[in-house]
């Protein structure tokens, strides 16, 4: 993934709640195999298999926090498995011909965790995090919209 897409999902999550923090997921795991195909189309294979065991990492994020007290985990779960099986075949057969029907289950539970995510009015999980304000400031080739106020004394280790 490229650095300023980390950036801008870094960004996101100091600010998500916890139905956000899944779209993230989501939007990041389709972000990855985008660019593993990417990586496929120039002929790069290392970065094809990088790409996609990112995204396969970020599906065991998925997996491991279910709770199996409701039955839509099992649901879910089988959901998963079956992204990951596709992704695992991509890697293996060094195709990304097995990924088409993984990004449109993966696009199909985006957008319902979309809608659960505009009803969650529970707000950001991280607490003491610096609330970010639209502003422009100059990067090397990019315009950065972050607010960093230095008197603010509610953050990180104060001895």
């Amino acid at each position: 993934m490229k650095r300023e897409t980390v950036q801008a999902f870094a960004t996101r999550v100091t600010q998500a709640s916890k139905s956000e923090l899944i779209v993230i997921l989501y939007e990041m795991i389709l972000t990855e195999i985008a660019e593993a195909k990417e990586a496929y189309e120039m002929g790069d294979l290392a970065v094809f298999d990088r790409e996609l065991k990112k995204a396969q990492k970020y599906v065991n994020e998925l997996i491991v926090p279910l709770d199996y007290h409701y039955n839509i985990s099992y649901d879910l779960i089988s959901l998963y498995l079956y992204v990951n099986k596709r992704i695992i075949t991509a890697i293996i057969k060094r195709n990304p011909v097995s990924l088409d029907s993984a990004v449109s289950v993966l696009n199909k539970l985006l957008i319902g965790f979309q809608g659960v995510s505009r009803e969650d009015k529970s707000g950001p999980m991280m607490r003491n995090t610096q609330q970010l304000y639209a502003g422009l400031t100059y990067g090397k080739g990019t315009l950065n919209e972050t607010y960093i106020d230095p008197s603010n004394r509610s953050r990180g280790f104060i001895a």
